[in-house]
């Protein structure tokens, strides 16, 4: 509640973006990018198996790919979102959360729910992520070139123009009826 009205906290579902998926494809191709840098008699045999492993489409990649794409999301969820910063900014205004009391409480309280959303958002991000992955290793010759990350950014690009048209929108439909209450005003 903020000044005797009902109102809400805005926390997003994945706050992190794509960034946890960029995170986790760039550190599962460092293998295969130091083996592509030595010659094939020069690269030791743990790093041929450890690039094998981290192929796409292979068991291992998968399961790595889905553990740092959440491990990511909830480090830099955990560096962006500050629970206690929040707490204090709605005490400092007059807000808080019904049943809730101001300061620590509330802090806890929000960082119990943004632990909440940010398990859901992952696991979200991690299943995006790996769907195409999985369609390309189980149906050979598949020709789905738009990786998980890629949809994200598509999608969050689409999404974000379509905000900035209604924004647009709703700014010139306010001018409209602003010049209409100053024409309604000066004749009357």
């Amino acid at each position: 509640m903020y000044g005797g009205e009902s109102s809400h906290l805005p926390i997003k579902l994945n706050s992190a973006n794509v960034i946890p998926a960029i995170f986790a494809s760039s550190l599962l191709l460092l293998p295969a990018t130091w083996q592509g840098f030595m010659s094939s008699t020069d690269s030791p045999e743990w790093l041929q198996t450890l690039a094998t492993w981290l192929q796409s489409g292979h068991p291992v990649f998968m399961g790595l790919y889905a553990s740092l794409i959440i491990f990511f999301t909830f480090f830099y969820t955990a560096i962006v979102f500050n629970p206690e910063e929040t707490a204090d900014n709605l005490k400092k205004y007059g807000g808080f959360i019904p049943g809730i009391r101001p300061g620590k409480n509330t802090a806890d309280y929000i960082d119990h729910v943004l632990t909440r959303l940010t398990l859901v958002g992952a696991l979200y991000l991690a299943a995006v992520c790996l769907l195409p992955e999985l369609m390309r290793s189980q149906i050979p010759g598949m020709p789905f070139y738009l990786g998980g990350t890629g949809l994200l950014i598509v999608v969050s690009v689409t999404i974000d123009t379509v905000g900035q048209i209604h924004s647009h929108l709703l700014a010139h439909q306010y001018e409209g009826l602003i010049k209409k209450a100053k024409l309604r005003g000066r004749r009357g």
